[in-house]
């Protein structure tokens, strides 16, 4: 099973990913620390601190990892000053950041199918109703979408870069 590629798609000698988005998202997000500082993220840890001790990295991978993913826009430093204390940064989540949280959760969701022995140790549900929450492929009507029905085409809109 396999995506339909359309038109000269078709032909996988024929041509390159060139401008792939998957590409330039792994370069932002595809380290292990960048998604578990993601993931802290979406629970709420907002400083340095706590993202380095919840994941477990140093502070120079934690201090490396912020700082790319806050040069690609998906957080933002935001000064706060304890009492008595130096004025310090919190990372917060941007509109950009939070978007990224489907992929977060597929990745999350496939874990827990397949590399958990039977029960994953934490639940996705909706707030107002405790129903599980799942991350799905939808065509803009509703339809679920399998792989096999997945088309893929050049976008005429799309311009090569310069």
């Amino acid at each position: 099973m396999s995506v339909v590629l359309e038109g000269k798609l078709r032909d996988l000698s024929a041509w390159k990913p060139e401008g792939c988005s998957i590409a330039k998202a792994l370069d932002i997000v595809g380290t292990r620390s960048a998604m578990l500082i993601l993931r802290e993220a979406y629970y709420g840890v907002t400083r340095f601190d706590g993202f380095a001790t919840r994941i477990g990295i140093t502070d120079a991978a934690a201090s490396s990892a912020l700082r790319k993913l806050t040069d690609a826009g998906l957080l933002e430093k935001r000064p706060y000053q304890e009492e008595g204390k130096r004025t310090r940064h919190e990372y917060v989540l941007t509109p950009m950041g939070s978007d990224l949280l489907p992929a977060v959760l597929a990745l999350w969701q496939w874990g827990d199918q397949y590399l958990q022995d039977g029960t994953p140790p934490l639940e996705r549900v909706e707030d107002a109703t405790g129903e599980p929450v799942r991350v799905e492929i939808r065509s803009a009507s509703g339809n679920e979408v399998p792989l096999e029905n997945l088309r893929v085409r050049v976008n005429k809109n799309w311009r090569r870069p310069a």
